[in-house]
C-alpha cells in the first residue's frame, strides 16, 4: 500500500481503479497495453462469438438444405468473416469493454489482458 491508501502490484505500479480509468483515459492520463494473443479468447467468450457463429452456421445449412442456398452461403461466409473481424480486432474491443464495463476491466487487468500504465506528467 501507498501513502495514500491506493493498493500496488509486484512491479510496484500502483492499480488504477475503473472510475480512475474511465475518466482518465479520453484525457491521455494512462497509456494502455492490450496484449494481442490473450485479448482474442478474452474478447470471444465476452461477446460469445463461438456460440454465435456456430447459431449462424447451423441456420445456413438449414437454409441450404431446405432449397435457399444462395442465404444459407451467405449466412455461413458471414460467420467466418464475423469470427475472423473479432480475432482481428480483438485488442480494440477489448480495451472499449474494459472501458464501458467494471467487471470487464477489472479482469482484462487481473488476467493479464490489459495494463494499465499513468503517463508521466513532468512539469
Amino acid at each position: 500500500m501507498t501513502e495514500d491508501g491506493a493498493a500496488e502490484s509486484e512491479t510496484g505500479a500502483r492499480f488504477v481503479s475503473f472510475e480512475e480509468f474511465r475518466s482518465g483515459l479520453p484525457q491521455g492520463r494512462f497509456h494502455v497495453i492490450v496484449n494481442p494473443v490473450l485479448a482474442v479468447p478474452f474478447v470471444s467468450a465476452r461477446a460469445n462469438v463461438i456460440p454465435i457463429s456456430i447459431a449462424a452456421v447451423g441456420c445456413g445449412i438449414a437454409a441450404a438444405f431446405a432449397g435457399f442456398v444462395w442465404t444459407g452461403g451467405l449466412l455461413i461466409a458471414g460467420a467466418i468473416i464475423f469470427r475472423r473481424l473479432v480475432k482481428s480486432q480483438a485488442p480494440k474491443i477489448a480495451l472499449h469493454l474494459a472501458s464501458t464495463h467494471e467487471a470487464t476491466y477489472l479482469d482484462a487487468t487481473s488476467s493479464g489482458v490489459m495494463e494499465v500504465q499513468r503517463v508521466s506528467q513532468a512539469a
